[in-house]
C-alpha cells in the first residue's frame, strides 16, 4: 500500500506543473473549491511564474501519460474542471516523441519469442505515430499483407498504474470532504478511467474490441473498421490492416480529393448514432487522428482502446431525451430523468421542465456555428447542482464523445445542424424500438423466455422434493403411548414404570423356580 506521503508528494510535484502553466489559476477561484484543496494549490503554485493566459492541454500534457488520458476524460465535464478549462483540454492531442526502436524491437521479440524478421518481412523503424501508451509501425508481413504493427511503450503499465493510485486516493479524500465534492462523485470519476485505462494497456482487448465494432458496423455503407491480424496480435503488440486515407482534418485534401464534405458530416454524425443508440456499443475516441477518409469516401477507424456501452434501456432514455430536445418536448424529457432516477424524486417535474427549456429553446433550429451540442452539455451541467443530480458515470463517454463528433462535424460543413442530422434517425429507431409493434414483439418475447424457463424451474421444485421411492407403501402401525417422547401425556412416572418393573419381576421369579419354558 502507498504510503500517504508519496501521495502527497506525487500530488504536489503535479501540482508545480499545472501552476507553471497557469492551470491552478481556475481551480483557486471556484467558490465551490474545498478549502483543503485551494490550500494545497497554493502550496503547490508557490514561487513559480503563472502566464496569464492558462494553458491546461500542455500542463496535463507535462504531467504524463495518465494525466494526458485524465485530461481528455475531464474535457467533458465543464462542472468539475470549467468551462474554459474544458474547452482548452478538447485539443489536448495524445503525441509525445518516440521510443527507440531498439526498445520496440526487443519487445516485440520478447513477447513472440520470435526474432522480428519471422514476423514481418519488413518492418519501417520510423513510426507513423506516437502516443503516451503505445506508437504504432508501418510493416509487411510474409505473406505480403501490408499491416499497421501497435506497440505498449516498455514500462507505461508500471507507470500508470503509479499514477491511477495516486488518483484514486486523491478522489476518495476530496469526496470525503462532501457537499459539491460529492455530488460530482469523483471517486466513480476515477474508477471509470480506471477501467478505461486497463482496457487500453491489453492490446487484446482493443483488438476485440475492434472485431466486435466491425460486426456491429458490417451493414453500415460507408464506414469501415480494419481487420485484425490475430497471429500477430498479444496483449503488447496488436496487428491490423494498414489504411491508406485522408486524415478527416485534413480539409484541402479531402477537397482535392473531390469527397463532398457536406456528405461526409452528416455521414460522421449518422454513424456514431448507430453506434451508439442503435448498437449501444460505440468508438469513444472519436477525435481527429482517429478517422481517416479513403478514396471512395468511406470514413475508416483506428485506435479502439477506449469504447463506450450503453444497456438497452439507457438507450431508449438517451433517444427520448434528444428526441425531445430537438422538438421541443422538455415535459417528456424531464419525465425521462425522474425515470431513470437522474434526478431526485422531491423535486417537481415541472420545475426541471422550465429549466431543460431554457436550455433547450436557444438551440433549436439553428445551425451548430451559432450553437452546439457543447453547449448544450454546458447548460445541463449547469441546472444539474440546482437539481440535485449526481454524476451519471455511464455517460461521461458518451457526452465525450458527442462533443468530439460535433467538432469534427463543424469542421467540414460549418453549417451543420446536429439536430437537423440526428433527429430522423432518432424518430425512426424510437418509432422501431419503442412503438406498438415493438412494445408487442418485447412483451411476447418475454412472454416466451418466461415460458422456456418453466422446464427447468419444475426440475428445480422437483430436486428440491423428491418423488417417493419404489417401495411399497407401509401398512397403517398401531398407536402406541410411549413413556418417552415428544408426543406423550403427562402422567406420573411412577405410574408409568410399574408395570415394566412387576412384569420384570414376575419372568425372574419364574425362571428361578423352573416354571419357564
Amino acid at each position: 500500500m502507498t504510503h500517504p506521503a508519496t501521495h502527497l508528494r506525487r500530488l504536489l510535484g503535479w501540482g508545480r506543473t499545472l501552476a507553471r502553466h497557469g492551470a491552478l489559476r481556475g481551480i483557486e477561484a471556484d467558490p465551490n473549491t474545498p478549502a483543503p484543496v485551494r490550500t494545497l494549490c497554493k502550496v503547490a503554485r508557490f514561487g513559480t511564474r503563472q502566464p496569464k493566459v492558462p494553458d491546461y492541454a500542455g500542463a496535463f500534457r507535462a504531467v504524463g501519460p495518465a494525466a494526458i488520458k485524465l485530461g481528455q476524460t475531464l474535457a467533458t465535464r465543464p462542472d468539475l474542471v470549467g468551462e474554459e478549462a474544458a474547452h482548452n483540454l478538447l485539443a489536448l492531442q495524445d503525441n509525445l516523441p518516440p521510443v527507440d526502436f531498439a526498445l520496440i524491437k526487443a519487445e516485440i521479440e520478447r513477447t513472440f519469442e520470435k526474432p522480428l524478421e519471422t514476423l514481418f518481412a519488413t518492418f519501417d523503424p520510423v513510426p507513423v505515430g506516437a502516443a503516451s501508451i503505445a506508437q504504432v509501425h508501418r510493416a509487411v508481413t510474409p505473406e505480403g499483407r501490408h499491416v499497421a504493427v501497435k506497440i505498449l511503450r516498455p514500462g507505461v503499465r508500471e507507470k500508470l498504474a503509479r499514477d491511477i493510485d495516486t488518483y484514486e486516493w486523491a478522489a476518495a479524500h476530496l469526496e470525503a470532504l462532501g457537499g459539491e465534492a460529492s455530488r460530482l462523485r469523483p471517486r466513480l470519476v476515477i474508477a471509470n478511467f480506471k477501467r478505461w485505462t486497463v482496457r487500453e494497456l491489453d492490446l487484446r482487448r482493443e483488438a476485440a474490441s475492434a472485431s466486435e465494432l466491425a460486426d456491429t458496423m458490417k451493414a453500415h455503407a460507408g464506414y469501415r473498421v480494419p481487420a485484425i491480424d490475430w497471429d500477430r496480435t498479444n496483449g503488447r503488440v496488436m496487428t491490423l490492416d494498414w489504411i491508406d486515407g485522408i486524415k478527416i482534418s485534413d480539409t484541402a485534401a479531402l477537397d482535392a480529393a473531390g469527397i463532398d464534405r457536406k456528405d461526409l458530416a452528416k455521414r460522421l454524425v449518422l454513424a456514431f448514432l448507430t453506434q451508439a443508440i442503435s448498437g449501444g456499443y460505440f468508438h469513444a475516441d472519436m477525435h481527429q487522428g482517429n478517422l481517416f477518409v479513403e478514396s471512395d469516401g468511406t470514413i475508416t477507424a483506428i485506435d479502439f482502446g477506449i469504447m463506450g456501452r450503453i444497456d438497452r434501456r439507457a438507450r431508449q432514455w438517451l433517444a427520448e431525451i434528444l428526441y425531445g430536445l430537438t422538438t421541443g418536448n422538455y415535459r417528456r424529457v424531464a419525465e425521462i430523468h425522474f425515470e431513470a432516477q437522474y434526478v431526485p424524486s422531491y423535486h417537481s417535474v415541472d420545475e426541471f421542465a422550465t429549466a431543460l427549456r431554457a436550455v433547450g429553446e436557444p438551440m433549436r433550429g439553428r445551425p451548430v456555428s451559432e450553437l452546439s451540442v457543447g453547449q448544450m452539455l454546458d447548460g445541463l451541467f449547469a441546472i444539474t447542482r440546482d437539481f440535485d443530480m449526481q454524476t451519471q458515470p455511464h455517460l461521461l463517454l458518451l457526452q465525450k464523445t458527442m462533443v468530439m463528433v460535433e467538432g469534427i462535424a463543424t469542421q467540414l460543413d460549418p453549417e451543420i445542424n446536429m439536430w437537423d442530422v440526428s433527429a430522423p434517425f432518432v424518430r425512426g429507431w424510437i418509432r422501431d424500438e419503442l412503438g406498438p409493434e415493438a412494445a408487442i414483439a418485447d412483451r411476447v418475447r418475454d412472454d416466451v423466455q418466461t415460458l422456456l424457463r418453466l422446464p427447468d424451474l419444475i426440475r428445480r421444485i422437483e430436486d428440491k422434493y423428491p418423488a417417493k421411492g419404489g417401495a411399497p407403501e407401509a401398512h397403517p402401525l398401531p398407536e402406541i403411548d410411549l413413556i418417552v417422547g415428544p408426543n406423550r401425556r403427562r402422567r406420573n412416572w411412577v405410574g408409568q414404570i410399574m408395570p415394566f418393573l412387576a412384569g420384570g419381576a414376575v419372568v425372574a421369579v419364574t425362571h428361578a423356580l423352573g416354571l419357564w419354558g
